[in-house]
């Protein structure tokens, strides 16, 4: 009887997986990364390094979870990046919790803030990332480990990687290209 040999995690091989990330202190889920990502171990810089270390010589099939003090990755939280402003002064299509806003300074620098709280009277922005400050668990489900192609290699990651719409629609649903 011939015994399948796992690939496993190691530099040049184009890894699959699905991730959570959950608050270490609540154990809330605070983000799920239900359609596989896929990057090229050893050459994308995908993961934090924490994770990437811990993925090492792992295989299709495993469940790894890595503790990570968001603060080594992103940095102390800054409050001065915390603006609340009366609502009239905020264009409205900023006033909805969740929303993007790209900033620029007067030096053409950008940064990304997010809309965090609206009320009748204010709106308030957050130019922290939104994990600064705690402690959270990556929970990463390692779906499949293969050599990459000479493509997935330079672009980084998988190539062309489209999900299947019928995972989203349901395969009964009559699904068009559009051209």
């Amino acid at each position: 009887m011939s015994e399948v040999i796992k690939e496993v995690v190691s530099e040049g091989k184009l890894v699959e997986l699905n991730y959570k990330v959950i608050d270490a202190k609540t154990q809330s889920v605070l983000t799920t990364v239900e359609y596989a990502i896929g990057y090229v171990h050893g050459v994308t810089e995908a993961l934090a390094p924490q994770v990437t270390a811990e993925l090492e010589g792992k295989a299709a099939g495993d469940i790894i979870e890595v503790p990570i003090d968001c603060n080594k990755l992103y940095g102390e939280r800054d409050e001065s990046l915390v603006i609340t402003d009366a609502i009239e002064n905020v264009p409205e299509e900023y006033r909805e919790v969740g929303t993007s806003i790209l900033m620029e300074n007067e030096q053409g620098q950008t940064k990304t803030f997010l809309v965090t709280r609206v009320d009748k009277n204010s709106v308030t922005i957050d130019g922290n990332n939104p994990l600064c400050g705690r402690d959270v668990i990556f929970k990463l489900e390692i779906l499949n480990v293969r050599d990459a192609t000479e493509e997935e290699f330079e672009a980084g990651g998988l190539v062309n990687a489209d999900p299947d719409i019928s995972e989203i629609v349901g395969d009964d649903q009559p699904v068009q290209p559009i051209n």
